[in-house]
């Protein structure tokens, strides 16, 4: 920036400072004098409509540079070329992040070396925050541009200049998202740093490297995609143990061998040799090794989350009463906790939106699943008849059909049912963003359990078709992951490179205005949820079923190392660059894979009673039905209280995050008590 928030008139018209997005009129001002320096950085572009008028543009400019006493967003706007442009850029003047990083609860280095939630009043006391760049993470400062932004209400009854009188602001509405609904802003979305992200993606996975810069992915794209990407590594290493386990049991057991011979060739064969292997079959094994792994697995990722966020800075994000999300709408009035004049809607209405139009909607598509099932089974008894009566190569490749046209199927569902899911979240008209993202997160849920394990829990415990049951498991892991890596890589890149790229070809000399319109042409980053409801199937298929197909491990493992790569390389350079907010840990989906970890145990023991040793042992009359449901009951209490006991015994958090949180909790009552505050209002 320049000096005093503006182009150096020292300058001449053609040059610019440096990290200013153009000549001519230059940045807003800035009134406190910490806050000037001799650059700006650009963070946030915002695209306005084409049709949207120089006055609108101007009084837009001005609104985001006005002080928050006066109903601004504190924040440094420059017009592009001028004042007719359909682009604003936005930065941030050190006292609004500061104060920002107040609101969110963000802990940084205190003086001491201790990380301490974030006081605007003790600042001078924390290192580096004279210094935006190195004190908050780049991926920190966009997002906070976004939440001033997008936290800006009328002080009172505005008319908007070159706007029709039906756009006039009234008291409290939501500026952002009136001037979104009004076509004025058309788009908000962090700039990239093209040196920066050059530099993450040579460390990322251009490289030969095998672990991942989860720092420096926190710092570009924030903790949300740096958590996502630090489960996706330690999940991927952790299937080293189960895809071992696995392969040795394949290669001790001749049973096991001819059971994958038969889920690949799709027909009997004849025994390859009598198995004497093992007192014990290698199905026990792996249901066992699978239970137990499942709940190491999730207890361990939970204590290096907290690491995470510790060292973060996001262990002890601030819980206050959220400001309405920028979609909720209501009947304006005053809000009975906060006293604030806000939207207002009655929680009746919604619950009568969820019961009359929701569930019913859900319920279709759960319908839709169970016809798609139906289909499936049809499809599978005119594949055996057809091989039966034939007994070809052809007719033996077509026993697949059924199994490869179902997974299409669910994924072109499971497409429809997300945009579905989240025209229905908005109907619904939630407050806050934490009980949007909740309820949306929880139709994806029970929509993506029922869609993706229904067939294979009916062939497993209705029908107690083994063969079927791993012949289906095979199909799902080899061609739902090439379905996966064709739509979420092949096809996104192909349309970059040879539909958006001619577009937004640049040289070094182009305007600065150039290059960031070229971002501009750049497909919206579609969020983690596809990436997490991946990974939760695949945690499925080894915890639930793995037992009767123990190379499900192996093939998970061979996809997600390729898998880290891909997504990396999906959101450097196929998407633009997405907001990423603070937070703590993955959230619901973490309680979602607990959830599964417990199914595994009754879907693991009711399994074993379908083993071939149990069985061979019923026909001989050595064990009856009624003793061998007895064994998985008693199997099922034994290893739920084993795994309860491990869960005890391995606490979630390390000792010394313990007492940092303590510590960080501690400091922050004497702080609120120096202030003259009740310590219980935090």
């Amino acid at each position: 920036m320049s000096k005093a928030g503006r182009d150096d008139p020292e300058k001449s018209p053609g040059e610019k400072p440096p990290g200013a997005a153009s000549t001519g009129r230059g940045w807003t001002k800035v009134s406190c004098p910490c806050c000037v320096s001799e650059a700006v950085e650009p963070l946030v572009l915002v695209k306005l409509g084409e049709k949207v008028r120089p006055e609108t543009k101007r009084w837009l400019i001005r609104l985001i540079g006005a002080p928050q006493r006066e109903g601004g967003a504190a924040l440094l706007a420059h017009p592009g070329e001028d004042a007719s442009g359909d682009i604003i850029v936005v930065s941030a003047p050190r006292c609004t992040l500061l104060r920002a990083t107040e609101e969110l609860g963000l802990c940084k280095t205190y003086c001491t070396g201790e990380m301490e939630t974030f006081s605007y009043e003790d600042k001078d006391n924390f290192r580096h925050a004279d210094n935006m760049e190195v004190f908050l993470t780049l991926a920190e400062r966009q997002y906070m541009v976004k939440y001033e932004l997008e936290g800006l209400h009328a002080q009172r009854d505005v008319r908007i200049p070159g706007l029709a009188d039906n756009y006039t602001l009234q008291h409290r509405d939501n500026i952002w998202q009136k001037m979104s609904s009004a076509g004025v802003v058309v788009d908000t979305f962090p700039l990239h740093k093209r040196q920066k992200l050059k530099e993450l993606s040579e460390s990322w996975y251009s490289g030969n490297q095998l672990s991942q810069p989860l720092d420096s992915v926190n710092a570009y794209f924030g903790s949300t995609v740096g958590f996502y990407f630090s489960f996706l590594d330690f999940y991927t290493w952790s299937l080293l143990p189960p895809a071992i386990m696995g392969l040795s049991i394949t290669y001790f057991s001749s049973e096991v061998q001819k059971e994958v011979v038969e889920s690949v060739s799709g027909s009997q064969v004849e025994n390859l040799e009598e198995d004497t292997g093992l007192p014990i079959s290698g199905h026990m094994i792996q249901a066992v090794f699978s239970m137990l792994w499942s709940t190491v697995v999730m207890e361990l990722w939970k204590r290096r989350s907290f690491t995470l966020s510790y060292r973060w800075g996001t262990l002890h994000l601030a819980e206050r009463f959220a400001e309405p999300r920028p979609g909720f709408h209501g009947h304006l009035g005053v809000n009975p906790v906060t006293g604030r004049v806000e939207p207002l809607f009655p929680e009746w209405q919604r619950d009568l939106r969820m019961a009359l139009v929701s569930v019913p909607v859900v319920g279709m598509f759960l319908g839709l699943v169970v016809l798609g099932m139906l289909c499936f089974y049809w499809g599978e008894h005119q594949a055996m008849r057809l091989h039966e009566d034939w007994d070809s190569l052809v007719s033996q490749t077509l026993l697949y059909a059924p199994s490869v046209l179902h997974i299409v199927y669910t994924n072109v569902l499971a497409t429809v049912y997300k945009t579905v899911a989240q025209s229905l979240t908005e109907f619904e008209n939630h407050r806050e963003e934490s009980a949007f993202q909740n309820h949306l997160t929880a139709k994806v849920l029970v929509f993506t359990f029922f869609n993706y394990f229904a067939v294979l829990f009916h062939i497993a415990f209705v029908k107690q078709d083994v063969p079927l049951l791993r012949k289906r498991l095979a199909s799902l892991l080899i061609v739902t992951q090439l379905v996966n890596q064709v739509t979420e890589v092949v096809v996104p890149f192909l349309v970059d490179r040879f539909v958006s790229a001619p577009h937004r070809t640049e040289r070094e000399d182009d305007p600065q205005e150039d290059k960031f319109r070229n971002q501009i042409t750049l497909p919206v980053f579609p969020g983690l949820f596809a990436e997490y409801i991946e990974l939760l199937v695949q945690f499925g298929y080894l915890s639930l079923f793995s037992c009767v197909y123990p190379l499900t491990a192996v093939l998970l493992l061979i996809n997600n190392i390729t898998e880290i790569r891909t997504d990396a390389y999906k959101i450097c350079k196929l998407f633009r660059k997405p907001f990423s907010p603070p937070v703590a840990n993955m959230g619901v989906w973490q309680i979602a894979f607990e959830i599964l970890s417990f199914i595994a145990v009754v879907s693991n023991c009711w399994l074993l009673t379908l083993s071939p040793q149990l069985q061979r042992m019923h026909q001989g009359g050595e064990m009856s039905s009624a003793n061998i449901l007895l064994l998985a009951v008693l199997a099922e209490h034994v290893l739920v209280l084993i795994k309860l006991i491990m869960a005890a015994v391995i606490p979630d958090e390390p000792e010394w995050i313990r007492k940092k949180r303590a510590h960080i909790e501690y400091t922050s009552m004497q702080a609120l008590r120096q202030q003259g505050l009740p310590a219980d209002e935090s």
